[in-house]
């Protein structure tokens, strides 16, 4: 990865891509050189072509890389691009079409004010029934955290807690574009962007870019002494328009039961849960064998785009029952330490959201922590030069002990796609 920032004005985005990439090659085995006579196909992964002015923005990336005349195709679903591009290059090796495939996700998001780029990214919304409402992501959420908070009634310094975590997680990140250390009275009483919503609560619009390499297994072993395995794959979506979505009975999670929910009363998935995000994680998990998710993955990186939506995220892939993603953050499972940290990358709040690279960043830094690499990267104190930063004088480790599977939740709009992986380090 690159480190993530406001404005990189000093590069583009071909100079971005290529220094993942050579990030990517230089963590294995091979030259470069054999490296790019290994790959037979590239998928890319861009958001908004509106942000960089540029339509087969991909193509330019491709040149630049020196794969032509490799084929390669690009990816958007919206906030969920890195996540659903990473999915098809899983798709494309399993399939036996490829058998490697580097994945090269960025965006280019300070060549726009921030208005200007807020309206972009809503263009993601219905345009003929949602956008004349409010024309910002932040005004879509602000009102389902409104619901949540009317119909769970968790305590609002709860979701405070999401965004106080993630933003000291990213302190120890040298990627990480907006670490710090905030008292909750400081959270709450912040400028408010849409009410209840105040700016800590919000992701941060970033530029920079993250690069996978997936492989066959066979190739897996050429490249590395410790390959990761894809055990889960998921991915669904739902309506665009919100006001759309129908009332249904609550799809099961293999940890759940009819009784989970027995006497609620609350329509589901009604305006405060997504069906997408519940289908991928049910997927993921038949996939991947797993019956219980708080017991037997180590770790969890969710698009925690506002607080509310990582709350909303905590009950849809079955952290907790719907009604009590509080208990998941105030038990401390959320924290390093806990049965399930969460977002120790820092997330969508602290560290990034460059909208191509998020999935990809999300399943990098799983892929570090169950490698057992997390210190090695993090706590390299030339990579925090490299990047112009400092290394805190209190630096902490965030290597989760032992750390074997992790699952990585990608999700675009609200709520029309969401993707769903889950790593395996072995033992």
């Amino acid at each position: 990865m690159t480190d993530f920032r406001k404005f990189y004005p000093e590069k583009q985005s071909t100079e971005l891509c290529l220094e993942a990439m050579k990030m990517a090659v230089q963590g294995t085995k091979v030259s470069a050189q054999e490296f790019h006579g290994m790959v037979n196909l590239c998928v890319y992964s861009q958001f908004a072509d509106h942000f960089g002015d540029q339509l087969l923005a991909a193509s330019k990336i491709h040149d630049y890389l020196g794969f032509d005349p490799i084929p390669n195709i690009e990816v958007k679903t919206g906030g969920a691009t890195g996540g659903s591009a990473a999915k098809t290059a899983i798709e494309l090796i399993a399939s036996g079409s490829a058998s490697v495939v580097p994945v090269v996700g960025w965006e280019r998001m300070d060549e726009v004010n921030t208005r200007q780029g807020n309206a972009y990214i809503a263009s993601a919304a219905c345009k003929d029934f949602e956008s004349p409402l409010g024309w910002s992501y932040t005004a879509y959420y602000a009102l389902m955290m409104r619901r949540y908070l009317h119909e769970y009634h968790p305590q609002r310094e709860t979701l405070a807690k999401i965004a106080q975590k993630n933003h000291h997680y990213a302190r120890f990140s040298p990627f990480s574009q907006l670490p710090g250390d905030y008292s909750i009275e400081e959270i709450l009483n912040a400028k408010v962007v849409s009410d209840p919503l105040t700016f800590p609560e919000c992701c941060v619009m970033s530029t920079g870019a993250a690069v996978l390499i997936f492989c066959d297994e066979e190739t897996a072993y050429r490249l590395t002494d410790h390959p990761v395995e894809v055990i889960g794959i998921g991915a669904g979506t739902h309506t665009l328009r919100t006001a759309d979505r129908r009332d249904m009975p609550i799809l099961l999670l293999p940890n759940e039961t009819e009784d989970t929910y027995k006497g609620r009363s609350n329509d589901w998935p009604g305006f405060t849960s997504f069906l997408a995000a519940r289908f991928a994680a049910r997927q993921a998990y038949l996939m991947a064998g797993i019956t219980d998710p708080v017991e037997e993955l180590d770790l969890a990186e969710t698009h925690d785009a506002f607080t509310v939506s990582d709350i909303q995220t905590y009950e849809d892939v079955g952290f907790r029952p719907y009604g009590r993603g509080a208990e998941f953050v105030e038990s401390g499972d959320a924290y390093l330490g806990g049965r399930l940290p969460t977002n120790l990358s820092g997330g969508l709040i602290g560290s990034m959201h460059a909208v191509g690279a998020t999935g990809l960043f999300q399943l990098a830094e799983i892929f570090w922590q169950v490698r057992g690499q997390w210190n090695e990267i993090h706590d390299d104190e030339e990579l925090w030069k490299r990047f112009g930063k400092t290394k805190p004088t209190d630096f902490e480790s965030l290597q989760v002990p032992d750390a074997r599977r992790g699952m990585a939740i990608s999700h675009a709009g609200t709520g029309s796609h969401v993707t769903c992986i889950i790593l395996d380090g072995g033992k």
